[in-house]
């Protein structure tokens, strides 16, 4: 993984995707209906409307550390949106992410969430990324499985993962 800065605008490069922070546009795109000749056929999906919307009231999920396009490095295609859910509380951040269905089943999910999670252990006081799946979301479980994330808890619905720094006693 690479990673390159525009002004505070990080942009993170795996072997097949780029990890690209929203613009205000792109979202305001997203939430009028508005398509982009670079959006897959099925982007956005309703998780991209959800967090587009949420912008206005966490200005922080745009900067360094916030919720990025996953963007196929080959056709350029914007593919999902995966996002850490800024600022950390007690050292630890929550990671979300989704993919396209036309897109699913190329391990696109792993990649960008092994990638985003590892940057985000790079940032100042965060020593865990955490994600909660429900159990009844098989796919997603496989996700952060093949991320790397070890899972720490289950209750009856859901699932608890984590990674921690490397330089962090793990659970």
């Amino acid at each position: 993984m690479t990673s390159s800065t525009a002004s505070d605008r990080i942009q993170l490069t795996t072997d097949r995707l780029v990890l690209r922070p929203w613009t205000m546009a792109e979202a305001a795109a997203v939430l009028d209906g508005t398509r982009s000749p670079r959006w897959a056929d099925d982007f956005p999906a309703e998780g991209d409307r959800v967090i587009a919307a949420l912008f206005e009231r966490h200005p922080a999920w745009l900067g360094a550390y916030g919720h990025r396009l996953i963007i196929e490095r080959d056709g350029g295609s914007v593919v999902g949106s995966i996002g850490l859910f800024w600022p950390p509380t007690g050292g630890t951040l929550e990671i979300g992410y989704g993919i396209v269905a036309s897109r699913r089943g190329r391990g696109y999910a792993p990649e960008a969430a092994r990638a985003l999670a590892e940057f985000a252990l790079t940032a100042p006081d965060v020593h865990t990324v955490t994600a909660d799946v429900e159990l009844s979301n098989p796919s997603s479980i496989r996700v952060l499985e093949k991320a790397g994330f070890q899972r720490w808890a289950t209750d009856e619905s859901v699932a608890r993962f984590g990674l921690k720094s490397s330089d962090h006693d793990r659970r």
